[in-house]
């Protein structure tokens, strides 16, 4: 089990790139728009780098809904292969069959 505190913290920062995604966006296009001038470019930048850090998508950790752990993790089942293996061997994922030979 990972440690209440990191997966708070991920917790805060998916609910900050919720909130922020919109504003970053629109930033983001107006930062690279080469039909601009280079001084609003710039202040688009400078806007942009006043946001909050643990706002930016690039961030926020893939972790286990289970166990929380952030390593090993399979996007399609949303966790570890720990906790797979383990809910696997249980029969309560479906269609999820343990190979044994």
């Amino acid at each position: 089990m990972a440690k209440k505190s990191s997966i708070e913290k991920n917790k805060r920062r998916i609910a900050l790139v919720k909130q922020y995604s919109a504003r970053r966006k629109r930033l983001k296009a107006a930062a690279n728009d080469e039909s601009l001038p280079m001084e609003e470019r710039f202040t688009a930048r400078l806007k942009l780098a006043e946001l909050p850090r643990n706002s930016a998508a690039g961030r926020i950790r893939n972790r286990c809904e289970v166990s929380g752990r952030p390593r090993a993790y399979t996007r399609k089942m949303k966790m570890s292969r720990i906790a797979l293996r383990e809910l696997g061997s249980k029969g309560l994922i479906p269609g999820l069959v343990k190979s044994s030979w």
